[in-house]
This record gives C-alpha cells, structure tokens and sequence, in this order.
C-alpha cells in the first residue's frame, strides 16, 4: 500500500489478514492456538511480497512453492510456520547463491550451508532470498541490472547496507523476521534506516559458511532484522539450543530488563563527528537512559588507534580481491570479472597496491579487542549513532560511479559500525529516534565479547520505555 503524507513515500503490506500487524512471537503464540495456520501465513506472505515488491525491489529469487512444500514437513521447532526470507549470500539446497552480483551464472546449491542448517532448525519458512550489494561491499543495494532496494519509510531513500532486501521487507510488514548478516554494518544499518532491531552478535555466537570461516579475521556475523525486541531475542535463544558456543556466556530466554548499567556516550567515530542532527538525538537517548537510572558517562572520542580505519579498508580490500582472484574455482567457468562493479574493483586495486601492508593491518585488526577491553573495564555499555547521518538518497552510493566518489561517501556515513566487526564485539541497533524528515534513525548499544544478552535487556527496557514507530501501524497511512 503505497502513500505520500507529508511528502513522505510510504509502502507497507499491512493488513486484516493472516499476518495482520503481529510480530514472529505473537504469529507463534496464534500458529498454537489455531488462530491461524501456517498454509495461511505462508499465502499472505506471498501476497504481500507481490504487492511491495515492486516499489522495494528486495527480493531476487522467489521460493514460494519450496515454501509451501515446507509448511507441510513440520520440524517441531519453535518458528514453525513463520514465514521469513534468507538474504542471497548464504548457501540454501535448491537456491542460486549470487552474492548480489550477475559474474557469473545462478546454478541450484547441492546442500544447505552450516547458517541455513540452523536458520532452517528453528523453523522459520524462507520465501526465497533477498537482494543485496555485490559481495556486501556496500551499505546501498543498488544492483546496475535489477535496480536499487528502496526504503519503505520514503521509496527515494536507500534501505541501507547489504542486507537491504530483508529490511525493507521486514519494515513493510511482508515477513516479520528475516536474515541479515554483517561484516561492516549490514544488519545495523539497514535497521537504522528502516525502524528495525538489528542484533551483530558476538564473534562465534551463529554458524558461518565454510568460506567466511576461512577469513583471517572473521568480521562477518550472521542474524535477522525484526520488529521487535523479542522477536530478536526469541531467535538467538531458539538458535542456541541448536548451536550453542560453550566459549561464550549464554544468552538464555531475555524477556525483560536487566540492572543499571555504567554507559558510555560517544558522538565521534575514529576519524568525524557524526551530523549535528543525528548528534542531538544521541544525547537525547543518552539522557533517556539517564532517566531510567543508568550511570552515564560523554567520552570524546573512541580510545583506539586512527589506523583503524586504514587497516579496515585494507583488510576489505583483500576480501574483494580474493573473490575475484578467485572467481573462477569458486563460482566456475561463467565467472566474468568483467561484470563486476566499479566498487569491488577498485577494492581489489587497492588490495594489489597495497598488499606489502595487509600482514600488519591483520596483526593490528586481530588484537583491535584489546583496546576496546580497556574501556569496558569502566563501562558496561557504550552508545553511538548507528551511522553519522541519516538514511542517504537512492544513487547517492551508486555502484557506477567512480571508485572514489563511492569510497568517500562510504566513508562519511559508515563511520561506526565497522568497529565491531574488528574486535567480534556484540552490538545493537535500535529504532530509537527519527531525522527532521521522518526518516528512521538507529542508535547503537555495544559491549564486551560475550554479553549478548546484557544487549538485549537493555533494549527491551528502551523498547517499553520509548515504544518506536512501526509503518502502517503507528504512521498515518
């Protein structure tokens, strides 16, 4: 349904049938009692996917007989039924697997890769994959064929990051629960820019496939984007019964606030200060947390080394030229490097050029943590912006333009997140504040390896305490 209020472009999907405006909880909660039943979840889902999809343009392959097939084949799991979307950069028995890039030709997967195992273990029904940026380069799926994924909040905005496909259609109401992942940002950014929770857990927390394990420095985490708090929360404790990492503290059943906390508020990032907009809705959470009777402490600037940055883009930049050094065996004799996007080839330039300085970046990048240590010794929380701005215009990060331009404009909005991914920190973006314009603004709550779950009781309380707005339920559409 799209509308214009207020010079606002909203589409969502809302409406009186199966799904209605619940959340993968309450779809549970009502899948037990009969209230409804997964055939009728899965058929409105696929409904509502036809009905956005045109304006968002987030989904790249469609599943939705498999998923009507597998509605029938119950696994006993806590999701069973709920209906969901697995972004196209995870392996799915059946499903092409294309990064978000055309370099070569889709061709089914043989098995499920160790993510789609578990993803599929606690019973959620993929309706196919969602679209993403070329490798997961970029914070802006702008495919040159296909076209950008647009923001449900306002359709000239971007939905953010590679895990864009998912979040808008999670915002829009088609699925209320869908994979994201994240090796810079791309499970927070796209829930800053559309209204979601967006969880990057601790590093070891969710199964990576074969290829990201391999990373030196493993910065990608698996997840989902959601509505709520307890949608989030409910996966990763589904998820731990399936999986669970002895080496990290558990996460356990969240379901409400926990204890005061000593937090951090930090408004610059390594290298900027973020707009003064976007600052002055952080201090506006910091003081909200102040008045829920947490301890609050304004630090000037992130206490680790400005390399950072440099090692980060280095280290990115290998990424990229391994995929396309590698092209061929990987992805087979189709692979044309040709087709590729201006972004990933320049990274693989840089990688080339720079590459005598790669085994430092990594030494620095791998021991990153223990700086970020030191202040979690005096605090237990450190808030920031999810991103220095506010969600940017379709084409302001177009994968055309020269390498420069692209790098630059990255650089000055994705200036937070990246941190994280570094040390395998947990962080969480969260739905907390809206720009001038109307626009989805995240904050972002961080802490030491392994405490998950003090995360989430956090947001849970933030989540009673300043209720966020959802599209088609709260906007007046």
């Amino acid at each position: 349904m799209p509308a214009s209020v207020g010079g606002m472009q909203h589409v969502h999907a809302f409406g009186d049938d199966a799904l209605g405006d619940l959340d993968a909880v309450a779809l549970v909660d009502a899948l037990r009692t009969r209230t409804v039943s997964p055939a009728e979840l899965v058929e409105a889902a696929i409904a509502r996917t036809e009905k956005v999809n045109p304006q968002l343009n987030g989904l790249v392959y469609e599943a939705f007989d498999r998923a009507r097939a597998d509605i029938q084949r119950s696994r006993g799991s806590f999701f069973d039924g709920v209906p969901s979307f697995v972004k196209d950069n995870v392996a799915v028995a059946g499903m092409p697997t294309m990064r978000g890039t055309d370099a070569w030709q889709p061709r089914p997967e043989a098995a499920d890769g160790d993510f789609a195992k578990a993803y599929l273990a606690t019973g959620l029904t993929p309706l196919g994959k969602t679209q993403m940026s070329e490798f997961g380069f970029s914070a802006a799926a702008e495919h040159p064929r296909l076209g950008p994924v647009r923001n449900p909040w306002h359709t000239d905005y971007t939905a953010g990051a590679s895990s864009s496909g998912s979040a808008a259609f999670v915002a829009a109401g088609v699925v209320p629960i869908a994979h994201a992942n994240d090796g810079g940002g791309s499970i927070r950014i796209p829930a800053s820019c559309n209204g979601l929770v967006g969880l990057k857990p601790s590093r070891g927390r969710v199964p990576l496939d074969a290829d990201l394990r391999q990373m030196p420095v493993r910065i990608v985490a698996n997840g989902v984007v959601t509505r709520s708090v307890r949608d989030t929360a409910a996966f990763y404790r589904e998820l731990e019964k399936i999986c669970p990492n002895p080496k990290l503290r558990p996460i356990g059943n969240v379901e409400s606030p926990g204890p005061r906390l000593r937090i951090a508020v930090l408004t610059r990032s390594v290298v900027q200060e973020c707009s003064p907009e976007v600052k002055e809705l952080t201090l506006k959470t910091a003081a909200l947390l102040e008045g829920l009777g947490h301890r609050v402490e304004y630090l000037d600037e992130v206490p680790i080394p400005t390399s950072f940055v440099d090692d980060f883009v280095l280290y990115w930049a290998f990424l990229a030229m391994a995929q396309v050094r590698m092209g061929p065996r990987a992805f087979g004799p189709s692979f044309d490097r040709n087709r590729l996007d201006n972004l990933t080839v320049g990274l693989e330039r840089h990688a080339v050029r720079n590459l005598h300085k790669l085994p430092l970046a990594i030494l620095r990048l791998s021991t990153l943590r223990r700086a970020t240590a030191r202040m979690y010794r005096s605090h237990d929380v450190v808030l920031m912006p999810t991103l220095a701005g506010e969600p940017v215009r379709v084409g302001h990060l177009d994968p055309t333009a020269s390498y420069d331009q692209i790098m630059d404009r990255l650089m000055e909005w994705v200036a937070f997140t990246p941190l994280q991914n570094a040390t395998g920190e947990p962080a969480i973006s969260l739905p907390l504040a809206q720009s001038a314009s109307g626009l989805p603004v995240g904050m972002m709550l961080s802490g030491p390896l392994g405490h998950d779950r003090r995360l989430l009781e956090l947001a849970f309380e933030l989540e009673a305490a300043e209720p966020w707005p959802r599209l088609g339920v709260d906007t007046l559409i």
